[in-house]
């Protein structure tokens, strides 16, 4: 979906040759799998993360354009929905040796040179899940970012549902209100972990990672508040549901998926999921290229699948398949992208290792974890891990219902440490990331049990309500996440 396009108006004719074309995309892509055509070597993993700008007072600054100018990196920094957010993307690489060390390192070093940038036209940047001085009066559809792709999205979205976009959260507060765009989504940033991997073992590589979305976001948890009510320990989850859902009431009842899907079944088959993506999505921006992918294949190129990518990129899965091409040769990714961003860069870190680690040790386990639970039982850890952070309590094959920090403890922290060691990590690496995730654990103390105590503490002390809260919280938040303490010694 970073992917920009022209502006464009979308007839019957295009959707209907966008669905054929999808559709041969997806006869050759079974091609190239059974044929082997893709590549080979060692994995490599990736990292994305979604921020928001704050200016002094700690309120949103909708200055990304300048802030990206004044950055002047256009390969690794890009706009995200709303002009108050950005992304970084930090290049692949091998999971071996200092890896780890070194991607935090750079992590920190990038984002520190961007804040030093933004400093210049009075705006901060800040890692966290939900940004806590929002409003519904920052979520209107001027404060889309100048980029056609999101307002043809935004048009397109509206148009399959026919009405505002309800959103209705019931945490230890409730919210009801109505939408009349996408920009609630905007509120949402997050961290994306990339796995690349064969096909013969991508089912193995998404099933684990659907497996264990409850724990990670029961661990990362950090996006409490929402137009000033506290909600879930992890609201994004559930605000991101919502803020795309195409589907009227009526589709609902019907059994129509959502866009934002956690999924429905185990898979045996990358092809599997974009096989559902064609069958279950219709198209959101049906733009068709002259590429056809048949006749690349067959004259011994690699196809780009531009359709079919652009389609499976307007499809939230909380972990999503990848297609790309890198110097005329094919790989698959697993996409993880349950995790909210920050608290520090060090949590970070810690949460990437630990999802690393544990997903290859149940990729790889004798006995798989999806031959023993449910696919209904690990949509729901997610669900409850979203609502009540480690206070939830998760099923786990032969623990039962247990606590989130005692499953961690227990069971997965193991698994990640193995995992880690398969990989290669440096062994002094992997035990400093993984302690941090279980102090985490130890304290009780995620982003969002801070965030929560903070706002708490702050209203108490200073009288000034829950707003002025709220923006003291987020000012300390930021200095904090400078630190690069974790967020359990905050």
């Amino acid at each position: 979906m970073g992917r920009e396009i022209k502006p464009l108006t979308i007839s019957g004719e295009d959707r209907r040759r966008y669905r054929d074309k999808v559709r041969r995309s997806l006869d050759v892509f079974a091609t190239m799998l059974r044929e082997h055509r893709f590549d080979t070597e060692p994995s490599q993993v990736g990292l994305e993360i979604e921020l928001n700008l704050v200016d002094s007072a700690g309120q949103p600054s909708m200055r990304n354009e300048d802030v990206l100018k004044a950055i002047a990196d256009p390969v690794a920094w890009s706009t995200e929905v709303g002009q108050f957010n950005l992304e970084i993307n930090i290049p692949p690489r091998r999971l071996d040796g200092a890896s780890v060390a070194e991607l935090e390192e750079e992590v920190r070093g990038s984002l520190n040179a961007a804040d030093v940038a933004a400093a210049q036209i009075g705006s901060r940047s800040v890692m966290i899940g939900i940004l806590p001085t929002l409003t519904e009066a920052h979520t209107q559809e001027d404060i889309l970012s100048a980029s056609e792709r999101y307002r043809v999205l935004n048009e397109q979205i509206f148009a399959a549902r026919g009405e505002d976009m309800r959103i209705e959260i019931s945490g230890a507060e409730q919210l009801l209100t109505h939408a009349t765009s996408i920009t609630p989504e905007a509120a949402c940033t997050s961290v994306q972990l990339h796995v690349q991997v064969t096909p013969e073992a991508f089912p193995a590589y998404w099933n684990a990672a659907q497996a264990i979305a409850g724990p990670q976001v029961a661990l990362g948890a950090n996006s409490p508040f929402l137009f000033g009510k506290q909600l879930w320990h992890e609201t994004r989850i559930t605000l991101f549901e919502q803020a795309t859902d195409t589907r009227q009431d009526e589709l609902k009842h019907q059994g129509v998926r959502p866009r934002v899907w956690f999924g429905e079944r185990w898979i045996t088959s990358v092809f599997d999921l974009f096989e559902e993506n064609l069958r279950y999505f219709p198209a959101l921006l049906p733009i068709c290229e002259p590429e056809d992918p048949l006749a690349v294949l067959e004259s011994g190129g690699c196809p780009e699948f531009a359709e079919m990518s652009l389609h499976n990129g307007t499809i939230y899965r909380w972990n999503r398949p990848i297609y790309a091409v890198v110097d005329g040769t094919p790989h698959l990714r697993v996409e993880n992208r349950v995790l909210p961003a920050g608290p520090s860069v060090a949590d970070v870190a810690a949460n990437a290792a630990f999802y690393y680690g544990l997903v290859r040790s149940l990729a790889e386990a004798e006995r798989p974890v999806w031959t023993q639970m449910s696919f209904a039982t690990a949509a729901e850890n997610l669900h409850s891990a979203a609502r009540y952070g480690l206070d939830a309590s998760l099923y786990w094959p032969g623990m039962g219902e247990v606590p989130a920090a005692e499953l961690v403890l227990r069971r997965l922290l193991p698994l990640a440490r193995e995992g880690l060691a398969a990989w290669g990590v440096d062994a002094a690496d992997a035990d400093r990331l993984l302690d941090i995730v279980e102090q985490r654990c130890l304290t009780g103390q995620t982003g969002a049990a801070w965030q929560i105590a903070a706002a708490r503490a702050l209203a108490e002390r200073n009288g000034g309500g829950r707003a002025e809260a709220l923006r003291l919280m987020t000012q300390r938040y930021i200095d904090l996440m400078h630190t690069n303490a974790p967020v359990h010694t905050w």
